[in-house]
């Protein structure tokens, strides 16, 4: 019975009378590892529209919110010291007085009313403009994920991208919402072979940041200023 189980379960060959090389026994299947830990590929389809990202503008709304509650609390307490008995504060008389006296064409009702204008002009800049002109929005090709992209760091990126082309020497690069700015010094080289590689290197850079809005590139390459 014992040589009966072992002519049935030998190591020899396989139930299947295939070749026993343990390859079948010890590769583990991996279809559902693979399935759940490779990264998703790209859409390739058009992703959604990546708009700029809006600041909060904590410091301007503090400082409106301070001057109104200041101006507001004192005005408040002198009517209630008026209603008191008292007599009014000196500055709210003297107000009183010359905006009952000042013609509308006097030069200090219009530079109070030039100003009161600019300062609502600006509240309204601030509460109708994004702001963040630091961050530069990059592409959504995910759902529901939003990424931008710090203008210094996009700048310094392009930068040691340029500085690697045979033939620079210092290269200085302003990094815009609209416009890469790249000023480049070549001390070898023909200034348009330079030139050339710089503009394919470059090209290939903003391509590789992902930014929502491809930037334009503004290039000058120059030989060194001659000393002496």
């Amino acid at each position: 019975m014992t040589g009966a189980r072992h002519r049935r379960h030998g190591t020899g060959r396989p139930p299947d009378d295939r070749p026993g090389d343990g390859s079948d026994v010890l590769a583990p299947d991996r279809s559902g590892a693979s399935a759940r830990h490779d990264p998703v590929p790209a859409r390739r389809g058009r992703g959604a529209r990546a708009g700029r990202f809006w600041s909060v503008r904590r410091l301007p709304a503090a400082l409106i919110a301070l001057v109104v509650l200041g101006c507001a609390g004192l005005l408040l307490y002198d009517m209630a010291a008026v209603r008191a008995g008292r007599p009014a504060m000196r500055w709210r008389r003297v107000l009183a007085r010359e905006l009952a006296d000042r013609p509308l064409h006097d030069v200090w009702v219009l530079t109070g009313a030039a100003v009161a204008v600019a300062f609502g002009l600006w509240l309204l800049v601030l509460a109708l403009t994004p702001g963040l002109r630091g961050l530069l929005p990059m592409r959504r090709d995910r759902p529901g994920v939003r990424a931008g992209l710090d203008r210094q760091a996009a700048a310094l990126v392009l930068r040691d991208r340029a500085a690697e082309v045979s033939g620079v020497r210092s290269v200085r690069v302003r990094m815009g919402r609209r416009r890469v700015r790249v000023r480049a010094v070549s001390h070898f080289r023909d200034l348009d072979d330079v030139r050339a590689d710089l503009d394919t290197v470059l090209g290939t850079g903003i391509g590789e940041l992902g930014l929502a809005r491809k930037p334009r590139v503004s290039l000058s390459v120059r030989r060194p200023a001659k000393r002496g």
